[in-house]
């Protein structure tokens, strides 16, 4: 029993790093194209595939057959728009969104002029949405190579408004006119797709909304030192029930098809994602696919038929920005489950949720955590007494304890058993003080996936030098802080009867401050908070069983 709690420190050790290790492979990169073998994307980014439209003709290969109308040559004109939250260019060949850049998040902290950019047409960084309409063949259809008009080049949210619309056209004369709306709204990331379609010919006009995402595959290079390669980067998709990320070697050697509602699908990065939404009452077809390593997932929506003189509206949604939990979950179910939290996600979500209560009460995030951390120690604390208890009292006990090991120095059998008849005699659990530590565990693994995870800490700043709590601390001196603690506490607590026990167990602050030294500041102020805690109780527990 006195093995029990070192048995249960290197434990601890253990299980972070078997945590490190699953994350590895949870989280490995994925092979990538050397840059010499990058031409062909061009090809890819300069024609994007169009989508097969349900029912549509298709090729011998398989393939969607060619759209009928020609394809003009005409470039199309960039339409800049901007909100409180988002710097976005449309292209009106398509209208396309070709890029998304977030004037509240900048790249490095110290760079604040740099916004991190989501969509990018450049084909050695391809990142991209495709939206549009196919129809039938033979008819002509707007989609995303269509050539479409806008009355201006530059829209901005205005000052007390708290919605913009920006509006292109299309028209194929005497068949067909097509209105897209983009809808954005203040502080929002989401952005909402309208189409009106009318029918100006003799016949059934016939159309499908489509949604695509492409990008090139190049996830972070995997490194202990680059937050931003902690996280999965790539493709998902969420089927109704079920979020899953996609593997992009898989999805090569067999690309997916599903037909199902309630779906979607999103391309997710550290803190970031583009998602494509489409409607949850309407069955979509889901498909993806791999070529000269860019993925490509589509949605392509069930087939309107439009009378002649009539007109048809379809939707969708798009989100393009920050993995904020409160506004994922307003856009569609499950798509909050791109943050990913790992094993632990059903405590690390009310742990956040309760961080996140902390930080309107306080506005700081350090301090969120420190309230936080208080109170599950608050909660947790009849628990922790009973074990403080059985510790102050073994500590009382140690000289008879030291006594027995002189006595059966040789005869370590004898000792273990004379060992456990003083405990038997004193009411005493040498196991009860593993309990804290055992509780610490879980907490410790959701903190830390909460504290990378979460876009709304990142760069967030404490006090002093703590500018960013989802990094390191640059000055190391919180681990210092934490090993510091974590000695004291251990000073409080009985020593171990076997003296390389008891060596080992001096020295384990040491390892935890070296562990802890490149892991975000915001675990380690969760862990110095705790220690600190810790050793005001047992301090009082002490002091009380000492005076009898």
């Amino acid at each position: 029993m006195e093995n029990m709690r070192l048995a249960l420190w290197v434990g601890v050790v253990l299980l972070i790093w078997s945590c490190f290790q699953a994350w590895q492979l949870d989280y490995a990169p994925q092979a990538t194209t050397p840059p010499a073998a990058a031409a062909p994307a061009q090809s890819a980014a300069a024609a994007p595939a169009l989508p097969a439209m349900p029912g549509a003709a298709t090729t011998a290969s398989g393939t969607p057959a060619a759209i009928t109308q020609p394809a003009s040559e005409q470039p199309g004109q960039i339409i800049h728009v901007r909100t409180d939250v988002l710097d976005i260019e449309i292209d009106s060949r398509g209208g396309d969104i070709r890029s998304v850049k977030l004037p509240v998040y900048p790249v490095h902290k110290d760079q604040p002029n740099v916004p991190v950019q989501l969509l990018n047409p450049a084909p050695d960084n391809l990142y991209a949405f495709h939206t549009g309409l196919r129809s039938a063949a033979g008819q002509p259809e707007a989609d995303h190579l269509a050539l479409m008009h806008a009355d201006q080049t530059d829209y901005r949210l205005a000052d007390g408004s708290d919605e913009l619309a920006v509006t292109l056209t299309w028209e194929a004369p005497g068949r067909a006119s097509v209105t897209k709306t983009y809808r954005f709204r203040r502080g929002s990331y989401a952005i909402g797709l309208e189409y009106v379609v009318h029918n100006l010919g003799t016949d059934p006009y016939s159309v499908a909304s489509y949604l695509q995402i492409q990008r090139l595959d190049n996830p972070p290079e995997r490194s202990y030192f680059n937050v931003d390669s902690y996280s999965f980067t790539g493709p998902v998709a969420y089927d109704g029930k079920k979020y899953t990320k996609l593997d992009v070697k898989e999805m090569a050697a067999e690309p997916f098809h599903q037909q199902l509602a309630k779906g979607w699908i999103a391309s997710i990065q550290h803190h970031f994602l583009a998602a494509a939404v489409p409607p949850a009452d309407q069955q979509y077809v889901y498909d993806g696919s791999v070529a000269n390593n860019i993925y490509t997932l589509s949605a392509v929506g069930p087939a309107t038929v439009v009378a002649p003189g009539g007109e048809a509206e379809l939707h969708a949604q798009l989100f393009a920005g920050p993995k904020l939990q409160a506004q994922l979950a307003q856009v569609a179910d499950g798509l909050k489950l791109t943050v990913d939290y790992g094993r632990l996600t059903l405590l690390a979500q009310p742990l956040f949720w309760l961080l996140e209560q902390m930080h309107k009460l306080v506005g700081n995030w350090g301090w969120a955590i420190i309230l936080a951390t208080l109170l599950i120690k608050l909660a947790f604390y009849k628990l922790t007494e009973a074990s403080g208890r059985s510790m102050a009292r073994m500590r009382q006990m140690q000289p008879r304890m030291q006594a027995l090991q002189e006595r059966y120095k040789d005869d370590r059998q004898k000792l273990s058993e004379a060992l456990m008849d003083l405990y038997k005699r004193e009411k005493v659990n040498p196991a009860a003080g593993c309990l804290p530590m055992l509780i610490q565990i879980p907490f410790f693994i959701a903190y830390y996936w909460v504290l990378v995870e979460s876009v709304e800490m990142r760069q967030a700043p404490f006090m002093l030098w703590i500018t960013d709590l989802s990094t390191r601390d640059p000055y190391f001196i919180l681990p210092l802080l934490m090993a510091g603690a974590m000695y004291l506490q251990g000073q409080l607590n009985p020593a171990p009867p076997d003296p390389m026990q008891a060596r080992v167990m001096k020295w384990m602050p040491v390892m935890f401050a070296g562990m802890f030294a490149f892991f975000p500041a915001g675990l380690v102020l969760y862990w110095l908070t705790n220690s600190v805690l810790s050793i005001l109780q047992q301090w009082r527990i002490n002091k009380v069983i000492a005076g009898g």
